[in-house]
């Protein structure tokens, strides 16, 4: 609480109540609820080992497509990340951008299907002649879908 000097006396002013309510009123993005499915694929390893699949419930927030491939977290990717990000209609496009300079490329994209949210990642790693790629299947447990933002 403060306390305002005027001409006329004094005026109580209470910006603590008010300032305490505003994090009240921006209410954070809706944290949607999905059946995820990711597919990593790797050809150049042995047959048996190519390609792993997951599935899982995870909640997705708007926003969080730029994060949400889970090979972004490997060690062979430490310094990458998605941005320079491209929109158009219902499809968002990244390029992955790396520190150093290892030579490693790739590019994701994410769009609306049918009801899903698909996003996939293509990676060559520099140096190495050796590509893989991850695609995230969303598939919304309620009624709405993610949005592409």
């Amino acid at each position: 609480m403060g306390t305002i000097t005027t001409a006329g006396g004094h005026m109580a002013l209470t910006i603590g109540l008010a300032l305490t309510a505003l994090p009240l009123l921006a209410e954070p993005p809706a944290c949607r609820p999905h059946e995820v499915l990711t597919e990593t694929v790797m050809p150049h390893l042995e047959e048996n080992l190519r390609h792993t699949i997951t599935r899982e419930k995870r909640c997705l927030m708007p926003g969080e497509l730029p994060n949400a491939f889970p090979i972004l977290t490997h060690s062979s990717l430490r310094g990458c990340r998605l941005g320079n990000e491209s929109r158009s209609a219902d499809k968002v496009a990244y390029t992955l951008l790396c520190d150093g300079s290892n030579g490693t490329t790739g590019t994701a994209l994410w769009e609306k299907w049918n009801g899903q949210t698909r996003g996939t990642l293509q990676v060559k790693l520099g140096g190495k002649n050796m590509t893989f790629s991850q695609r995230i299947t969303a598939t919304p447990l309620d009624t709405g879908s993610l949005e592409i933002r």
